[in-house]
């Protein structure tokens, strides 16, 4: 009889219970990491084994690549799966997985480092044939110089981290007297935040939407898409709500990027799960970055495709099964998930502590991914994430529908969390026509209370 197949879950949280069932349904046994603030997570009772790597601090555990190759070593796995975030798009830690002897579930690691970096990525699908944002992304060298190159963008612009994501290292230009501070200010965040301080100039979309396409390959040079997903709705560059398909966008202009974004995947021999993102503005796509792993979101594109991504994942790295079809693939319906955080829905400060009750909303198609329950502390270390409901039906204003239901039978006490903000959002009259645009919370909704 042939030895089960085992994997190390490198990650904590919602995606970590995510990424146990998939393992566990397939029949893998599963071993995973843990810091000593996270010792209660649900995921760990349902482990095969359960290895603590370090004290709360990410750097110390999550980010501690020692850490997890030893975990590994010890608990004797074929694969480590890194889900999103930490270590997720590390290239030098997928390098390290592979050279220890363990397959890191994600793309090859040089694909990972050249996506990482945002200028060399730009080139790379421009060269494609995949539409980009106007821009400069040479050195910078001199006020004057930089000056100069903007002149030829025109204002406003936008100023961003290379070699990073999450809003950091971002800032918006609208006028000349305020480049050279501004690019200096960018740098000094991206420095501390990413350890390098390169930055590129882009042209600043005022209302644009963020519009993303899921694509998946088998490494080889096959790849197909997943259709679309709108994630629009964010606070500074966070996402909070994401919905399958994205609405309102003439088919042919969605068909046309969808196959952009696949041709590119196939060329690059893209291995797993991916995702090409753009801006969407006056009926034009702008790629703005290709994140190299399974998203949050990524549950609306199951929902709308029957395709379960996470072991999809699995399958592909642990097993070389590639059995997506692009002709057999077909939306079915529409979906939407909120993301719960642990915070102030007004102030949005989080707020970590002990849950003492739960109450998860049901029903037909909704689901609730989550690694809370009564009696469970949130740590104050990690990512307010706590929880997904995501929701699917025929059509959108049945989605809203079926959301505004959900979030009302959602019951999570002991800790501030979002639930009421997304309450808000939903019965907004822009979100129903999708008037909605990246900056919209911040510059509309909230602003106007």
């Amino acid at each position: 009889m042939n030895k089960k197949k085992k994997i190390l879950i490198a990650n904590r949280g919602v995606i970590a219970i995510r990424a146990l069932r998939a393992a566990k349904e397939l029949g893998y046994e599963v071993a995973s990491v843990y810091s000593t603030a996270d010792k209660n997570q649900k995921h760990l009772r349902l482990s095969d084994e359960a290895i603590c790597i370090g004290p709360p601090n990410s750097k110390d555990s999550y980010l501690n690549e020692a850490a997890i190759i030893s975990a590994a070593e010890l608990s004797n796995v074929d694969a480590i799966y890194p889900g999103y975030g930490f270590l997720a798009e590390n290239a030098e830690f997928a390098e390290k997985c592979t050279k220890s002897g363990f397959k890191f579930i994600g793309p090859n690691f040089d694909i990972i480092a050249l996506m990482g970096d945002k200028i060399r990525a730009k080139e790379l699908v421009k060269s494609l044939g995949v539409p980009v944002v106007p821009g400069y992304e040479g050195k910078v060298e001199s006020k004057e110089q930089i000056e100069a190159e903007v002149e030829k963008i025109g204002y406003p612009v936008i100023v961003k981290a290379a070699a990073g994501g999450g809003g950091k290292g971002m800032r918006v230009v609208n006028e000349r007297s305020a480049l050279w501070e501004e690019i200096q200010s960018a740098q000094s965040e991206a420095d501390l935040a990413f350890g390098s301080k390169e930055v590129f100039i882009e042209k600043y979309l005022k209302k644009p939407r963020h519009v993303e396409i899921q694509v998946f390959g088998d490494g080889c040079g096959d790849a197909v898409h997943l259709f679309s997903r709108d994630c629009s709705l964010q606070r500074k560059y966070q996402k909070i709500i994401e919905e399958a398909p994205a609405g309102k966008i003439p088919e042919a202009k969605l068909d046309e990027i969808q196959q952009i974004s696949v041709n590119a995947c196939k060329q690059m021999k893209y291995e797993g799960a991916g995702t090409m993102e753009f801006l969407y503005e006056n009926k034009e796509f702008f790629f703005i970055e290709m994140n190299t792993r399974i998203q949050v979101e990524h549950t609306v594109t199951e929902m709308i495709t029957g395709v379960d991504l996470v072991q999809s994942q699995l399958l592909v790295a642990l097993e070389g099964e590639f059995n997506l079809n692009q002709e057999d693939l077909k939306i079915n319906g529409c979906a939407m998930q909120c993301r719960i955080n642990a915070e102030d829905p007004e102030t949005f400060i989080p707020s970590p502590g002990k849950i003492t009750q739960v109450h998860r909303p049901g029903g037909y198609h909704v689901r609730f991914e989550s690694q809370i329950y009564s009696g469970y502390e949130i740590p104050p270390n990690y990512d307010s994430l706590i929880a997904e409901i995501i929701v699917k039906e025929t059509n959108r204003e049945r989605v809203i529908n079926k959301m505004r239901m959900a979030l009302n039978e959602t019951i999570i006490d002991g800790v501030k969390t979002n639930v009421d903000l997304h309450k808000k959002i939903i019965e907004d009259k822009n979100f129903h026509e999708y008037k909605h645009y990246i900056k919209y919370l911040e510059e509309d909704l909230l602003k106007h209370e």
